[in-house]
C-alpha cells in the first residue's frame, strides 16, 4: 500500500534532481505553455515569501515514457539504482521555474522564448512587482538578472553600489532558502498515479486511456513506444485513406484480443508485456479488416465507414482466422456489418455492445448464425423517414458505402469518380451532389427535409459539382451530359438511378424520383441482410 509523503525541499536540491535526471515530466503531461512574465511573477512570489503550491511526484521504478528536456535542457536518464519521480502535479510551476534560474531558451511552436530575460527591480517595493521582464525604464545599476543574483560571484554583486549590496544579498537569501512543499507518492501503482494525476486536473482536460498507456507500455530495452508505433501505423493507414481510424479503436482491438472487454478499466489493466507481444498481430488484424472494407465492401476511405469501430469486432475475426472468410462465414460476416451499420448500434454505450459482438463473432467464426435482438427496418418507409442527409450518421454512411461499392462515375466521361477523406468531412463536400440541386428545388416550394435528404445525394467529382451543375435543373444538366457522354446509360446505373426516364429525371419530377430511388435503396439494402430476420414492409 503507498502513503503520500509531505516533504519540503530547496531550490538547489529541486534544480539537482532535475539536472540528475531524478525528477521527470511523464509523457501524459501537456507541453510547457507559461510565457516568461508568468515566470517572472513566480520567481516574484517565491522572492516575497508567498507560497507557491504543492508539487507531487510519483516515486517509482516504472520505466515511463518520459519527457526528458525540461525547458528545452538536455538532461541525462534517471541513474541506476535511482528512483524516478514523475511530476503529477506542479509541472508548469517546476519547468518555468529550472527555465528560468537556468537562463534557458524554450523552443515553441510559432517561436522561442528566452527565460534569461528575468530581472529583479532594486528599487521597487515589497508592494510592486519586484521581478521583472521590462527593464527599459531603469538604469543599469537599478536591476540584476536573475542570474547574476545566483551565480554571478562576488564581482558582479560589488560592481553595485554599497548601499545595494544588502538587498542583493537579502534577494538571494530568501531564493536560495525558500523550501518547496512537495508531497511524494511511494509505492503507488501506474493506475493510482494517473488517477490521481486527473483528479488534480479536474478543471482542465483528463488523461485519455492512450496518453495513460503511453506512458504505462513504454520498454526502452524492446525499443517499444506507444505513441511512435501508433504514429507509424497512422502514416501507413494515411496511403489507404483510413487515416481516421483513432488510438481509441486500436486500444479496443487490442483489448478485447486479450480479455473480450474494452472498457477504460479494461485497457488500463493489460500487462505490459502482454500489450507488448500482441502488439504486431493486433495492427495486422486491423490492416486484414481494413482490406476487407476496402476489397469486400469497396468502401474506399474511412470517412463513410459507418463507425471506425467496426474494426474492432471485424479485426477479432481477422485475429482468430487469418484467411479471407468463404461460404457461410462470410455470409454472415457481411450480415453482421450491415446490421451493425444500419441500425446505429454503436451510437451509444459503445464498449458494452462491441463485448457482446465479439461474442457474435465467435459464433461466426464456428460458422453459426448469430442471433441479434436489436431492431432493424430496411423498408422504403424508414429509410425516408431516416433519409435526412447528415454525413456523420452511421444510418447515411451505410448507404453511402452502397453508392461507392457501385464505384461511381462521372456524369461527363464516364470517369471513375475518386472519393476522398478530406472532401467528405462536412456535408456540403464537393464528392456530395444533391441530383435535384437544393437552389431548384427551394424555388419549387420542396420542404428542405425532403431537399437535403440521402435519396437526393449522388457521389460526383468535385469539378463536376461545382462548374457544370450548379442550381440546373437535372433535364437542363443531363441533357448537356447526354450529348458528351456516350456511356452516360451506364454511367448512372453506378448511381443507382437505373433510367432516366423511369425516373422522372427528363421531366424533372422530383417525387418520382424519390420514390424510385427509395425502392432501389430498399432493394440494395435487402441485398446485404439475411432475410428470415428482418422486418420489411413493403
Amino acid at each position: 500500500m503507498y502513503q503520500p509523503e509531505p516533504q519540503s525541499i530547496t531550490f538547489s536540491t529541486l534544480i539537482s534532481d532535475i539536472d540528475k535526471g531524478i525528477i521527470k515530466i511523464p509523457q501524459f503531461q501537456r507541453d510547457f505553455v507559461w510565457s516568461l512574465e508568468q515566470s517572472a511573477q513566480l520567481i516574484d512570489s517565491i522572492i516575497k515569501g508567498f507560497p507557491i503550491g504543492t508539487f507531487i511526484l510519483w516515486e517509482s521504478d516504472e520505466n515511463l515514457r518520459s519527457i526528458r528536456n525540461i525547458g528545452g535542457a538536455d538532461l541525462p536518464p534517471t541513474p541506476l539504482g535511482s528512483m524516478c519521480q514523475y511530476v503529477l502535479d506542479g509541472q508548469q510551476r517546476m519547468t518555468s521555474l529550472y527555465a528560468s534560474l537556468k537562463g534557458l531558451v524554450v523552443k515553441r511552436e510559432k517561436k522561442s522564448e528566452d527565460f534569461s530575460g528575468i530581472y529583479i527591480d532594486l528599487t521597487a517595493s515589497s508592494e510592486e512587482s519586484i521581478v521583472i521582464t521590462d527593464i527599459s525604464e531603469l538604469e543599469p545599476t537599478e536591476y540584476i538578472s536573475l542570474q547574476n543574483l545566483l551565480h554571478g560571484g562576488i564581482s558582479v554583486l560589488a560592481a553595485y553600489p554599497t548601499d545595494l549590496h544588502n538587498v542583493l544579498e537579502n534577494y538571494k537569501d530568501r531564493l536560495s532558502t525558500y523550501r518547496f512543499s512537495t508531497i511524494l507518492l511511494r509505492g503507488a501503482s501506474i493506475d493510482v498515479a494517473t488517477e490521481v494525476f486527473t483528479r488534480l486536473n479536474v478543471g482542465g482536460k483528463s488523461l485519455t486511456v492512450f496518453e495513460i498507456m503511453v506512458a504505462k507500455t513504454y520498454d526502452a530495452e524492446l525499443e517499444f513506444d506507444l505513441s511512435e508505433k501508433f504514429e507509424s501505423f497512422m502514416l501507413e493507414l494515411e496511403q489507404v485513406g483510413y487515416e481516421t481510424i483513432s488510438a481509441s479503436n486500436v486500444l479496443q482491438t487490442i483489448s478485447v484480443l486479450l480479455k473480450g472487454e474494452c472498457t477504460r478499466k479494461d485497457i488500463l489493466r493489460i500487462d505490459k508485456q502482454d500489450f507488448i507481444k500482441i502488439w504486431d498481430d493486433a495492427i495486422n488484424s486491423i490492416k486484414s479488416a481494413i482490406e476487407y472494407f476496402r476489397n469486400s465492401y469497396r468502401i474506399p476511405v474511412s470517412k463513410i465507414l459507418p463507425y471506425n469501430a467496426l474494426v474492432v469486432p471485424f479485426a477479432y475475426f481477422f485475429y482468430k482466422h487469418p484467411h479471407k472468410p468463404t461460404n457461410e462465414r462470410k455470409t454472415y460476416l457481411d450480415d453482421f456489418f450491415w446490421r451493425i451499420s444500419l441500425s446505429e448500434r454503436y451510437s451509444n454505450s459503445l464498449e458494452g455492445k462491441l463485448a457482446q459482438d465479439i461474442k457474435r463473432v465467435d459464433r461466426i467464426l464456428k460458422g453459426s448464425q448469430p442471433k441479434y435482438d436489436h431492431h432493424l427496418d430496411i423498408s422504403k418507409e424508414a429509410l425516408i423517414e431516416n433519409g435526412g442527409f447528415n454525413a456523420n450518421r452511421s444510418f447515411i454512411k451505410a448507404l453511402l458505402c452502397i453508392m461507392a461499392y457501385q464505384e461511381p462515375k462521372s456524369f461527363s466521361d464516364n470517369s471513375i469518380v475518386r472519393i476522398s477523406n478530406d472532401w467528405l468531412k462536412q456535408a456540403n463536400s464537393k464528392n456530395y451532389h444533391h441530383f435535384f440541386p437544393k437552389a431548384y428545388l427551394k424555388k419549387k416550394g420542396k420542404e428542405e427535409f425532403y431537399i437535403n435528404h440521402i435519396l437526393n445525394i449522388t457521389i460526383v467529382d468535385g469539378f463536376l459539382n461545382k462548374n457544370r451543375i450548379r442550381a440546373k435543373a437535372p433535364s437542363k444538366y443531363m441533357e448537356e451530359f447526354n450529348n458528351e457522354n456516350a456511356e452516360l446509360l451506364n454511367t448512372m446505373e453506378t448511381h443507382l438511378i437505373k433510367d432516366l426516364k423511369e425516373f422522372g429525371v427528363w421531366d424533372d419530377n422530383y417525387e418520382l424520383f424519390f420514390e424510385k430511388r427509395a425502392e432501389i435503396f430498399k432493394e440494395e439494402c435487402k441485398k446485404r441482410i439475411i432475410a428470415t430476420t428482418l422486418k420489411n414492409r413493403s
